[in-house]
């Protein structure tokens, strides 16, 4: 079969064709770029393979260039590093701009020029050892290649030499699994999950970022090999679990590591929100369920609207405000916030007869479990996990407003507190309403624009958000001759605290008269 699609015959494919022409070796485009190509999708990254000449190493080609003969740690054999070769061959070709990066140890080049990438290697195949999953390389040919692997969808490889140009390579019918949209491995899965686990995890992310299926064979292997990816480093699963984050519907992924039994083994205080309890007639609803819904909820929200804007507020003379408030910035870790923002809620539940189930203080026990599991899913440990960490913690403040009276007191501090993450604190409140009574619903949404009505009305009057008091501590020890001391924090503190509480304006001057009043009452003046 050949390929006809206009992308194939791109120019710098076709110089890299040129160029391996030159020095007599084939050369395939292969992987996830020919996957997305026939799947009409965006993709930069570029995987050239290069087969080794037929020639003897007396050939002409290996006479006239200064290509290195290599014998690696994980080799058996010696090898030209033909991808190396092409690597240098293309690069010279680009000029200007072009940036090559060769990885001797590996045999790898590539090649970067603007947006594009092209990793270059030579064919090979693979061989596994029980208690890891780095494989012993040799060099290979291009079926060996295309054996090792993972999915049949990635397996496929055009040729890119001038008279073969365009040719399709498919041993293992990858083009009709993309037509059926299944997952399935080239060879026997438990093969191919037991001598590398991480695939167990690329199978279920590749099925969520494109909407596939896996077929029996590879879902059932995964359940067989499920303790295999014990020998995967946490860095390696966190990968994988930021790609399905930021899958159009994150939740395929967590339901498939649920269901084939993952899920316990790579993050345990997830699956512990699994089940329903019921006490005298009385459950809670399924906490995992629910999650994987707020989870979609936010997901479905960011992908709908660029910058979310709710059109009800376009009349607001602040459109630049609206926007912030309503504006997600902080996608992938916001929807980590939607995942882990009932987190605590095992370890606070409790029934109590007269009201049922409750879960008070779920969210700071939720904000305490956070920074202890993006350590253990080696996820970072800085301002990242932060904001995840304040979102868990809040998740709740915007809900008991909407529960509540909506004191313009209670929005000041709300707005305070989550800063400039106000808008993405909303989204996630928003997000968490998933009752299935639909007049509850309604309430709620109906609160929850009255709220954030109410947050455009005092965030414009008093500019609330990140706000520093008026009046700093150095102000107030030279007005009152102090050093420093508990006084003048208390000061301070009850100035942020009048601002918030409506009792004076956001104002210098009105500040330095409060002050001075409570002051007075403590005998300073």
């Amino acid at each position: 079969m050949i390929i006809t699609n206009p992308k194939i015959h791109q120019p710098i494919l076709e110089l890299v064709g040129a160029e391996a022409d030159k020095l007599g070796i084939d050369c395939y485009v292969v992987g996830g770029w020919v996957r997305d190509l026939l799947l009409h999708r965006e993709s930069k990254d570029i995987d050239i393979v290069v087969v080794k000449p037929q020639q003897s190493s007396n050939s002409a080609i290996f006479k006239s260039s200064n290509l290195e003969i290599f014998k690696s740690s994980n080799n058996t054999t010696d090898a030209p590093r033909w991808g190396i070769l092409l690597a240098e061959a293309v690069a010279k070709r680009l000029g200007k701009g072009a940036h090559l990066s060769v990885f001797k140890t590996y045999g790898t080049a590539q090649v970067k020029k603007g947006d594009t990438e092209l990793e270059f290697v030579g064919a090979r195949k693979e061989s596994y050892r029980h208690d890891s999953r780095n494989p012993i390389v040799e060099d290979g040919t291009l079926e060996e290649d295309q054996n090792r692997r993972d999915f049949t969808i990635n397996a496929m490889a055009i040729c890119l030499n001038h008279d073969r140009y365009g040719e399709l390579l498919d041993p293992f019918n990858g083009i009709y699994d993309l037509e059926d949209c299944i997952i399935q491995t080239p060879l026997d899965p438990d093969i191919t999950f037991s001598d590398d686990p991480l695939r167990m995890m690329r199978a279920i992310r590749f099925a969520t970022q494109l909407g596939f299926n896996l077929t029996g064979e590879c879902f059932d292997a995964i359940v067989r090999n499920r303790e295999r990816i014990r020998i995967i480093t946490r860095e390696r699963i966190a990968d994988e679990l930021n790609k399905i984050m930021l899958s159009r519907r994150p939740s395929d992924g967590w339901l498939l590591l649920d269901k084939t039994g993952l899920l316990p083994i790579i993050f345990p205080e997830l699956a512990a929100l699994k089940g329903v309890e019921t006490v005298n007639g009385r459950a809670h609803k399924d906490i995992f369920y629910h999650t994987l819904k707020v989870l979609d909820n936010v997901a479905e929200a960011q992908q709908q609207y660029e910058n979310l804007k709710i059109s009800k507020f376009e009349d607001s003379p602040d459109q630049s405000l609206n926007h912030q408030i309503i504006k997600s910035s902080n996608t992938l870790w916001l929807r980590w916030a939607a995942l882990l923002h009932d987190i605590g809620k095992p370890r606070s539940k409790k029934y109590e007869p007269k009201v049922g189930w409750t879960f008070y203080n779920h969210n700071y026990l939720g904000a305490k479990m956070v920074p202890k599991i993006f350590k253990a899913l080696k996820l970072p440990q800085n301002e990242k996990m932060d904001y995840v960490v304040k979102m868990v913690d809040l998740h709740m403040r915007p809900i008991n407003l909407i529960e509540e009276t909506v004191t313009d007191s209670a929005v000041r501090r709300l707005l305070f507190e989550a800063g400039d993450d106000i808008g993405d604190l909303m989204l996630l409140c928003n997000a968490d309403i998933t009752s299935r009574n639909e007049d509850k619903v309604k309430r709620y949404h109906d609160n929850y624009e009255l709220v954030m009505r109410k947050m455009v009305e005092l965030e414009e009057r008093d500019r609330i958000r990140n706000f520093q008091p008026p009046v700093m501590g150095d102000e107030i020890m030279q007005m009152f001759h102090l050093e420093p001391c508990a006084l003048v924090g208390e000061l301070k503190s009850a100035v942020k605290d009048a601002i918030l509480d409506g009792l004076i304006p956001n104002d210098h001057d009105a500040a330095v008269t409060y002050i001075r009043q409570l002051a007075k009452d403590k005998g300073l003046e």
